[in-house]
């Protein structure tokens, strides 16, 4: 192999299986595609072909994003498997006498090819292989391990795997990202604040959701009833710009005033458990106001509430006036929803009931506040 045919790097060697060379080394970012390609599945009359499935552009332009926020950890590995046309050259010299002899350190020389004729495998990673390669910030050393193997049996074999591990509960994400400081993907940050929200009405003595809500951390039988995963939604849209009760204490810089946030979560659900004192704090079997439907749809009816409130001199008796007009037409812990066609215990945790019963109370509302006008 020539200079300019192969990448060579510095790397460790071991033996895993029935004597399969297993290497450990570093890439740049925007190397990792110059040496392997993506064995897309498809079919080729009878035959299935590769294992791979497709990019899913927003996940790769989110890794991306993050890749261009600024100086990132990206400890991942990529798995590779390779052909057995790489080479590689045992370190010469001494050894600490103390090292462990499982592996061999050396230089790892791995030719670079056109697409379809490379010799490295995209085993486990190939989201983050494309966002590296499109990424401005293409210098990042990223991890790799790499088999060798052109089996194809092999590899979708160690593709399933290293896919069938289940991805971590969101409800265990979300309570830790408020303990996180540092730079987090898009998708992870919007569910910050939401979280660390959460964790104040939880906690704090003035909330009416004080000890109600379920947290992944939660060690001992308790009286909690509110899913967190709810709770998050629902603040997370009153967050958004530019009509929601919360983005108003966003500032155009995307800092955030939490504390505000709270108190006027705390007045909005304060007047909620009031307005409905049978149905605050039963579990979701006795009550739907406390299911992901009811939180979902009482925190949609939040963003018109609070903002027509804010226009007039009392705005907390201006929230209650608003809720005790629906009280009427609300069946949480029985009756029927007429208007709906749903019994009381009929009201299920699907995006269509929460639309749609999201999309009823704040039309009710809308009705009823002209009436009353």
């Amino acid at each position: 192999m020539s200079d300019s045919q192969h990448i060579a790097v510095r790397a460790v060697k071991t033996q895993q299986g029935y004597g399969t060379d297993v290497y450990a080394f570093f890439l740049p970012g925007s190397d990792v595609m110059k040496i392997a390609e993506i064995s897309r599945i498809k079919r080729d009359e009878a035959e299935l072909q590769g294992f791979q499935r497709q990019e899913i552009r927003s996940h790769v332009n989110s890794i991306v994003e993050f890749l261009d926020s600024g100086p990132v950890l990206f400890p991942n590995a990529i798995i590779l498997a390779l052909s057995d046309e790489v080479a590689f050259t045992a370190a010469r010299g001494s050894k600490p006498s103390e090292a462990v002899e499982i592996v061999t350190s050396g230089t790892l020389r791995i030719p670079v090819r056109s697409e379809g004729k490379k010799v490295a495998w995209i085993v486990d990673g190939q989201q983050r292989s494309l966002a590296l390669s499109r990424a401005k910030n293409k210098d990042i050393p990223v991890p790799i391990i790499a088999f060798v193997s052109q089996n194809i049996e092999v590899q979708r074999q160690q593709f399933i795997l290293v896919n069938k591990v289940k991805a971590l509960d969101t409800r265990l994400i979300n309570e830790l990202l408020p303990e996180v400081s540092t730079l987090l993907p898009r998708d992870l940050a919007a569910n910050k604040l939401p979280s660390e929200l959460c964790n104040l009405l939880n906690t704090h003595k003035d909330s009416p959701f004080f000890q109600l809500i379920k947290r992944r951390s939660d060690q001992k039988a308790s009286s909690a009833v509110v899913s967190d995963s709810a709770l998050i939604a629902a603040i997370k849209a009153n967050l958004k710009a530019p009509t929601s009760a919360l983005s108003q204490y966003t500032g155009p810089d995307g800092t955030s005033d939490a504390d505000e946030m709270f108190h006027v979560l705390v007045k909005y659900w304060s007047a909620v458990r009031d307005t409905f004192p049978e149905a605050w704090g039963k579990s979701p079997e006795k009550s739907r106001l406390m299911h992901m439907a009811g939180i979902r749809a009482m925190g949609s009816l939040m963003d018109p509430i609070m903002l027509r409130a804010e226009s007039v001199s009392d705005a907390e008796e201006d929230i209650r006036r608003s809720l005790e007009r629906l009280r009427p037409y609300c069946c949480w812990t029985d009756g029927k929803w007429d208007e709906l066609g749903w019994k009381w215990n009929d009201v299920q945790g699907t995006s269509q009931h929460i639309d749609r019963l999201s999309q009823y109370l704040i039309q009710l509302d809308r009705k009823l506040s002209k009436a009353s006008r």
